[in-house]
């Protein structure tokens, strides 16, 4: 495990991971649960960086059963999913607070939302710069680089951290 980065504290036999513990990988995702023949084996929990979690039922390290809970508290639905369908546009936090009154709209789940670097954009798991073509987590540690795809995207779709004037255009 250490060749990979990952670590385990919790019960073995024959030197293999058996019983209770909890197993992290080296992305700061953590397994708690039952172990069998070094397997998830049993109930556990995958816990993300993010505050989303996994529960489910693993059967020599499949997963057979399970939930997915975003780190906001949403649980996620495979079937008869209503949650931003393209009728209801609200956020989680506003299905559960109520909306606001007009002229105090949320713009994010995260009320208030984040503040954006200067020049930068929020793309979802982090900010971008445009400039350098950087992305970095919100603590401002490297993620990644983005490719022109994922510039195009992120400069077509994020929220920005400064505000442009839009109006009429007699042009159109």
């Amino acid at each position: 495990m250490e060749f990979t980065g990952s670590s385990y504290t919790g019960a073995f036999k024959n030197g293999r991971m058996e019983g209770e513990g909890e197993y992290k990988f080296p992305t700061e995702t953590r397994y708690v649960g039952e172990m069998k023949d070094g397997m998830f084996h049993g109930k556990g929990v995958l816990y993300f960086p993010n505050g989303s979690k996994y529960e489910g039922t693993w059967d020599k390290g499949i997963s057979k059963q399970g939930k997915y809970t975003f780190s906001d508290g949403l649980e996620y639905q495979g079937k008869d999913w209503e949650f931003c369908d393209g009728y209801d546009r609200q956020f989680y936090t506003e299905r559960c607070n109520g909306l606001k009154p007009a002229g105090e709209s949320q713009l994010t789940d995260l009320d208030p939302p984040r503040v954006i670097p200067d020049g930068c954009y929020d793309c979802g798991d982090g900010f971008y710069d445009p400039n350098t073509r950087v992305i970095t987590d919100y603590e401002h540690d490297f993620l990644r680089n983005a490719d022109d795809y994922e510039h195009e995207w992120i400069v077509s779709t994020c929220r920005k951290s400064w505000d442009e004037i839009v109006g009429h255009s007699p042009n159109n």
